[in-house]
């Protein structure tokens, strides 16, 4: 990548790990008030978040915010993606009464920005779709005018039924569905185990020709990619209608996850951001720290950055 700082160290199996952070990425200690009411809300209805699970370093900025991310479907996951800290092995049975427990924390908080997001469910044969659905439809029925975000797996015993429930739930009413493709297609065998680069565009494609349905997606960097390969990923997402893109900073979560092959700069986030406007998305964040839903509410109507919001930094 251009412009891109970082110090290469191996590992104990050779293999490139930047394991000295650059001063620009920084991780803060949670210390306002709504991030205890936060983290109560989530701890009453023993809800799970993809901002403890996968271990996020913003966490304690959103969650002092009064903002997070619930996950969906259980804690673990079916897929063993070289990058997540998620639980991987063999889920329980679907929890039914999950959508009425996170609708009542949505109510207790009084947010009007909601994102939600799960572990992969290839073990259900509409991957775990029919929660998706239930919750959205309970959170609109709570408040009509709440904003939607989702971020979902790839759905990949059946995209189209996914899609149809999905949609039906929010009835014709606005959602921003993201679906990450994570990485460059040239690093998914290593990266995204279980996962397809093409399979991922199918899913973002059928979404962003629903009606009132705004197609996301998001890349982490620092995996070995290489600037034009970003860049031939955001053309493919802009090619299938998706109009809202984050990029940010791959960081280790262990050391049994995949090494960091390279520490961007702020410079080298800032051209990329300016190259993905140019190619036209409308909604764009990209920096060390940013994660797929980072400041989600913002271009809400009726939301704003200074106004409570369920979105988390993922």
């Amino acid at each position: 990548m251009s412009q891109s700082s970082y110090i290469p160290v191996f590992d104990h199996s050779g293999r490139s790990n930047v394991s000295r952070m650059p001063t620009w990425i920084r991780q803060q200690l949670g210390g306002e008030a709504a991030y205890g009411k936060t983290a109560g809300a989530v701890k009453r209805q023993a809800l799970h978040t993809v901002c403890e699970e996968a271990r996020c370093p913003n966490r304690a900025e959103c969650w002092s915010r009064g903002t997070a991310t619930f996950m969906l479907l259980g804690d673990t996951c079916t897929r063993a993606c070289g990058f997540c800290n998620v639980k991987t092995g063999r889920p329980d049975g679907l929890d039914t009464d999950e959508p009425r427990r996170i609708a009542a924390a949505v109510a207790g908080m009084g947010l009007d920005y909601v994102v939600l997001t799960s572990v992969n469910r290839d073990d259900r044969a509409d991957g775990g779709a029919a929660i998706f659905a239930e919750t959205l439809r309970l959170l609109r029925q709570h408040k009509s005018d709440i904003g939607l975000e989702i971020l979902t797996p790839d759905f990949q015993q059946d995209q189209h039924l996914a899609i149809e429930m999905i949609c039906k739930a929010v009835n014709g009413g606005q959602l921003v569905w993201g679906h990450n493709v994570e990485t460059v297609p040239e690093l998914y065998k290593e990266v995204r185990k279980g996962s397809k680069y093409d399979r991922s565009l199918d899913l973002l494609a059928l979404a962003a020709v629903q009606p009132g349905v705004e197609a996301k997606s998001a890349l982490m960097l620092g995996l070995g990619e290489s600037r034009d390969q970003v860049l031939a990923v955001l053309r493919d997402l802009r090619d299938i209608g998706v109009t809202r893109v984050s990029l940010g900073q791959y960081l280790r979560p262990s050391r049994y996850h995949l090494p960091v092959k390279e520490y961007l700069s702020p410079d080298s986030f800032s051209e990329l951001e300016r190259e993905a406007r140019a190619m036209g998305f409308a909604w764009v964040k990209a920096g060390p720290m940013v994660r797929s839903s980072y400041h989600a509410e913002e271009g809400h109507p009726g939301s704003s950055q200074s106004k409570k919001g369920f979105n988390h930094a993922k």
